[in-house]
């Protein structure tokens, strides 16, 4: 039996043509084995072999994606694949949507069974989860054997056209999918056993999860602004120049506190942005276009507000997990509560 012939898309990082500023990079194709290629080929074995490696800016992709999935659906026909396979892409956002959107498009126009892989946060998850297969992977890099080690296996039960299982049982993120099937016990026998369970407090598991919304409750207006304290907090990424604490441009696991006791105005010499999911030069040129200092400095003057809070709070949201960011949300409230601020002003990018 010849082996499944298998094409591979990546990002330009992962393509080893460079970072965020290779972004724009067009589509390009190598007949060679690159990057997390090399970990899914080894994977196949002797079911299948990548035939071609398929490299796309995710800025590019993004910003001109009729175009792109155009050429890339035309570089995928040419080499007459039995599988298709982009990423994996973590928590990388645009990437993740590339990755999603490039999948939808092999398997809904060409016609060849196509699959991602992702963390269950990525914005590419919400977007393509009902129409495409997409393995869930840790939220970065780190976790690549163990995604090759789960992608792999459904990749190729789907090119076979085989059965695929359950979301538990394949690695994949839910669809939305159910199905009827036939059991031993009917339903209400089910829920008894399941609701003894919970009340013996031992471990079960429902068969219709529900989705778990955060709910937060908005704070009564402030009376009097003139007397109130004001704090900024921001993912935009805004750090003293140098970033002294390293927070990461993308995926962070952490927050800076920074002094502003004394500073009216944030300038080029005194500040910068760690953000890496936007163009940085204007709010390296002025990060009060991130946050505004400068405007609540003169309003502290006018007596408009009672007062600046001495520190303000930065991380970077690009592809941040949402559970660090409550981590985050968690520590620097603590403090706000603390020292008696009234509001906080929370600025994006």
């Amino acid at each position: 039996m010849s082996k499944l012939r298998v094409v591979h898309y990546i990002n330009q990082f992962f393509g080893g043509i460079g970072g965020e500023e290779m972004a724009d990079h067009k589509p390009e194709v190598k007949e060679e084995i690159i990057g997390p290629g090399l970990a899914i080929n080894a994977g196949l074995k002797d079911d299948g072999e990548i035939v071609a490696t398929i490299i796309c800016g995710d800025s590019y992709f993004g910003e001109n994606m009729d175009e792109a999935k155009e050429t890339i659906l035309e570089m995928v026909k040419k080499y007459e694949p039995d599988l298709f396979i982009a990423g994996p892409a973590f928590n990388a956002g645009r990437y993740g949507v590339a990755c999603g959107a490039i999948t939808e498009a092999v398997q809904n126009e060409l016609g060849i069974p196509a699959i991602t892989a992702m963390y269950e946060e990525n914005p590419g998850v919400d977007m393509y989860r009902k129409s495409i297969y997409i393995i869930s992977t840790k939220n970065s890099a780190a976790g690549m054997r163990d995604a090759v080690k789960k992608l792999v296996p459904l990749a190729l039960k789907l090119a076979k056209g085989e059965e695929i299982g359950t979301p538990n049982e394949e690695n994949y993120i839910p669809k939305g999918v159910r199905k009827n099937y036939f059991t031993d016990k009917r339903g209400s026998e089910r829920a008894v056993d399941m609701l003894l369970k919970k009340m013996k407090g031992e471990a079960f598991e429902t068969e219709y999860p529900m989705p778990a919304f955060d709910r937060v409750d908005p704070m009564p207006a402030i009376k009097d602004m003139s007397k109130a304290t004001i704090a900024i907090v921001t993912s935009g990424g805004t750090v003293p120049k140098g970033n002294p604490d390293h927070v990461e441009s993308s995926s962070a696991s952490k927050f800076g506190r920074y002094s502003i006791e004394g500073v009216d105005d944030l300038t080029a010499e005194n500040s910068e942005t760690a953000h890496g999911g936007y163009d940085p030069v204007y709010a390296n040129e002025d990060n009060d276009r991130v946050i505004p200092v400068d405007i609540l400095r003169e309003m502290e003057k006018e007596g408009k507000i009672g007062k600046l809070y001495n520190y303000y709070f930065s991380t970077v949201g690009n592809g941040t997990a949402v559970a660090n960011a409550n981590k985050f949300g968690e520590e620097i409230g603590k403090e706000l509560i603390e020292n008696g601020v009234d509001a906080v002003i929370l600025t994006s990018t």
